[in-house]
């Protein structure tokens, strides 16, 4: 933008950019923790992520093969698979020229069930997910359409008592699977970022995420974000479809709990894999 078209700003406008570049240096830190640097073209949007809870549980690697998409390649940490389900409230979702978030479609929860993978020859490791769901029909639908991400509308009370978040989920889609969710939990500990070559930091430190669309194809979206601060959690969970209608047995053990207050993120459109 020249001089002459920022003198020719309203206050408003100067405003508005000036609070978009704000919230843009705020998303878009230092890039030193990442594998691999963020894409060189403008990102589309950006979200806070707020109250999530990482529950993680090993898996035989075996169960999984069959259930991602041709072209993508199941991710193993010493051999084991990993099976994520995490509770969040999203807010602030905006696209790049926005200064605000939409008040009507800018703020709902979202429960998603993920499996870890890379693109071929263990490029890009990310996030794959199995379904993701979400309060707020537009925002499905638009996901559904231009994401060809498997989200599903639900109705998802989430409240905090006592230091508690309480989230519920009933999924409502018209002709998806019934499945519901339930939780109770907490941070017990205080934040931390995981060290490079941990657990935590392989379950978490994840800039894409992978799908495929009606054809099949493999695609790849790139997001980017300053490194989790995690805290150590303690939650009860209630849930049996959510996982059981991918064909995913959980083991009989407890999870791995993180939990993370906020976190904003940027992401970018969608892109075959290089």
């Amino acid at each position: 933008m020249s001089e002459h078209d920022q003198g020719d700003e309203s206050g408003f406008a100067r405003l508005a950019r000036g609070w978009r570049m704000w919230r843009e240096r705020r998303a878009f830190p230092d890039t030193t923790h990442r594998a691999w640097p963020p894409p060189e073209r403008a990102f589309a949007m950006h979200q806070i992520w707020r109250d999530l809870l990482f529950a993680h549980w090993p898996v035989d690697p075996d169960m999984l093969r069959r259930t991602i998409p041709a072209g993508l390649e199941l991710d193993l940490h010493d051999g084991q698979a990993w099976v994520g389900v995490v509770p969040f409230r999203m807010s602030g979702i905006r696209l790049r020229p926005q200064p605000f978030a939409a008040p009507w479609i800018g703020a709902f929860p979202e429960l998603n069930v993920r499996t870890y993978v890379t693109g071929p020859g263990g490029d890009r490791p990310g996030v794959f997910f199995y379904s993701l769901d979400a309060a707020n029909p537009v925002a499905v639908a638009l996901a559904r359409r231009w994401y060809h991400l498997p989200y599903f509308f639900a109705r998802m009370p989430v409240r905090e008592r006592d230091g508690w978040i309480e989230y519920e989920s009933w999924r409502l889609h018209p002709g998806a699977p019934r499945a519901r969710f339930s939780a109770r939990y907490r941070p017990i500990g205080v934040p931390f970022t995981a060290a490079p070559d941990s657990l935590e930091a392989w379950l978490t430190e994840r800039y894409a995420l992978y799908t495929a669309d009606r054809q099949g194809r493999p695609l790849r979206g790139d997001i980017h974000h300053r490194q989790w601060p995690l805290q150590p959690a303690e939650a009860t969970l209630h849930f049996h479809a959510l996982t059981a209608q991918h064909g995913i047995t959980l083991p009989d053990r407890p999870p791995l709990l993180h939990f993370a207050k906020r976190l904003d993120i940027v992401a970018w459109t969608l892109g075959p894999l290089e």
